[in-house]
């Protein structure tokens, strides 16, 4: 009789191990277990640690509640200003209620990546290229709300969209090498044309300052000829005064005085 005991206590207890090996559950700390009983959701959402299930009626779906890094495949399209163009991006969410996550939606990960997709060439088609190469920030913000808006029903959190990098046709990176091209050498013309309306404007105050003291401008004369004697060149080029060269051009115009046998009969 008493090994008739023992021996049902050694199977309740071999059926018990048996029962709770096929019962527990372990969610890990990143996790968030969604319990169905007979297809339906039961209680509340399981939280991370050792869970208890009954066998063969309930199912325990777990969720990862961590932060999806999901890439953006390239998309082509056409800018408001007629521009071909190939962008991708990346973008970052996570699932915040992860019943709905797993009821209202078949395939919360293909479900974003889908509408992610879509927003793109949609935000490509409402934007300039020059909001694509220097605006991204606007976008990214615009971008973000596209997809989290219906996210939000389907239990997932979009908290970044960031464009990583924006393709264009070689023919346009080459009409737009050229433009930056024109540019820089017209602020190169504007620049030296500044400098020289100042230098013009200095020698104009300089000229002014010389006109009233001659001897300033003797004394220039002699600067100039000591700077240029310092090169050690074997030619020496002096500048002439104009007032010598005046000089000399009225001299020349002067008639020579008559002589003896020059002298007109009277």
């Amino acid at each position: 009789m008493l090994q008739d005991v023992v021996g049902a206590v050694v199977a309740l207890v071999c059926v018990g191990l048996v029962y709770l090996a096929m019962a527990a559950r372990v969610v890990k700390q990143y996790e968030q277990g969604v319990l169905f009983r007979l297809g339906r959701v039961a209680g509340e959402v399981r939280q991370p640690g050792l869970t208890l299930v009954i066998p063969f009626v309930d199912r325990l779906h777990k969720i990862n509640m961590q932060i999806v890094t999901m890439p953006i495949p390239a998309q082509e399209g056409i800018t408001r200003d007629n521009v071909t163009v190939r962008v991708d991006a990346v973008v970052y969410f996570r699932v915040v209620d992860a019943a709905s996550a797993l009821v209202k939606v078949e395939d919360y990960k293909f479900a974003v990546s889908q509408m992610a997709q879509t927003s793109l060439r949609s935000i490509i088609g409402k934007s300039d290229l020059d909001d694509l190469l220097s605006n991204r920030e606007k976008l990214n913000q615009g971008l973000e709300l596209m997809i989290d808006s219906p996210a939000v029903g389907w239990g997932v959190q979009v908290d970044r969209v960031e464009i990583k990098d924006v393709s264009l046709p070689d023919a346009m990176k080459r009409s737009m090498a050229r433009q930056a091209e024109a540019d820089r050498e017209r602020r190169a013309r504007i620049i030296n044309a500044d400098a020289e309306l100042q230098a013009s404007r200095k020698l104009a105050e300089a000229a002014q300052q010389m006109s009233g003291t001659p001897a300033a401008l003797q004394l220039r004369l002699l600067q100039t000829v000591m700077a240029v004697s310092a090169e050690k060149n074997s030619t020496l080029v002096l500048p002439i005064p104009v007032e010598l060269l005046h000089f000399l051009e009225r001299g020349a115009q002067q008639p020579a005085p008559l002589t003896e046998k020059e002298t007109p009969p009277g």
